[in-house]
């Protein structure tokens, strides 16, 4: 079958390692079920893995992806769950200390075909296109998730998500606003503070600048550059979500402020299967949908891959078979 996969490692040039042509079909072990794909999205996981962070030398060659909606073995339109727990593991999968994402232990959703757990097969809305669901498994389920069950806000909270642009800081944004929150909105990039204005946000400032007002809650992705502006923007008793840190840890970490202000840190990645079908469902009642920076054949993964290395993306890149 026809399939996108990681031959090698660099950190220099993660592409290098990046091969475009064929793989076996998948195998399905007992329990599990093959889905044909019809889109799937790139991450900065998929980045990462060709950097061979998360990905070990002896998985090699490994097909990339986490994301994908497609069909299954009964015709079915379905997304899948990328979150792959432990063999008898029972609750949140996202606590599960052997969890693994697809494209790290399992072959992924690069290909015309993937093998899932049966659970991981989750219903995908008619109102929602295949290229529209294949967004949702990994970066607006991360919103999701951070917003909806960590952050503890109400409608009518005011939030700030820092570094428009991205997948996740992109769904925060139009999810925020769907739910009734008030939405705050950094970017270094004047283009990409304009059109955080477009998808939701009420106001937008440069990255650092101080805010109007202290908020309830930060959505924070960027880590060690926007840091100390996340904590110094939050109101005492607030709380600051974090699901990643792609400029790395933060130093220092503020801890001063943050327990005089008794203020919350509260780590959060991925989501749940229920929370991947509530946020399908939320998608369709609401009329929101994500943002598609650009919609490539899957023949052309390494121009989108190279998009997302560079930071060249407003919202998600989604590969189609």
């Amino acid at each position: 079958m026809f399939a996108v996969y990681a031959q090698g490692f660099s950190t220099e040039d993660p592409l290098s390692g990046l091969v475009v042509g064929d793989r076996p079909d998948p195998e399905i072990p007992e329990g599990w079920t093959e889905v044909t794909v019809k889109a799937s999205s790139i991450n900065h996981h998929d980045v990462w893995s060709l950097r061979g962070v998360g990905l070990r030398e002896e998985s090699l060659p490994m097909i990339l992806g986490c994301d994908a909606a497609g069909l299954d073995e009964d015709g079915n339109e379905v997304l899948v769950h990328a979150v792959i727990s432990s063999p008898g593991w029972r609750g949140d999968e996202t606590l599960d200390p052997k969890r693994s994402l697809l494209s790290e232990r399992h072959q992924g959703t690069f290909a015309e075909k993937v093998a899932v757990p049966r659970s991981n097969v989750v219903p995908k809305p008619a109102g929602l296109s295949f290229v529209e669901a294949a967004c949702l498994p990994t970066a607006w389920l991360t919103a999701y998730r951070m917003l909806f069950t960590q952050s503890g806000l109400e409608p009518g909270d005011s939030v700030l998500v820092q570094g428009a642009g991205g997948g996740v800081a992109t769904a925060l944004i139009m999810l925020a606003r769907a739910a009734g929150f008030r939405v705050y909105a950094t970017s270094r990039d004047e283009d990409k503070r304009a059109r955080a204005l477009e998808i939701g946000a009420h106001e937008v400032v440069e990255t650092g600048e101080r805010l109007p007002t202290r908020v309830d809650a930060v959505m924070e992705t960027v880590g060690g550059a926007t840091w100390s502006h996340s904590i110094k923007s939050m109101r005492p008793g607030g709380t600051l979500v974090v699901c990643g840190a792609t400029s790395g840890d933060a130093s220092p970490a503020e801890l001063t402020r943050i327990f005089f202000q008794q203020m919350r840190v509260h780590g959060s990645t991925m989501g749940t299967r229920e929370e991947l079908h509530r946020l399908a469902q939320f998608m369709d009642v609401t009329g929101v949908r994500p943002l598609i920076d650009r919609e490539l054949p899957m023949e052309k993964a390494a121009e989108g891959l190279q998009a997302v290395a560079d930071g060249d993306v407003f919202g998600k890149i989604v590969l189609t078979l």
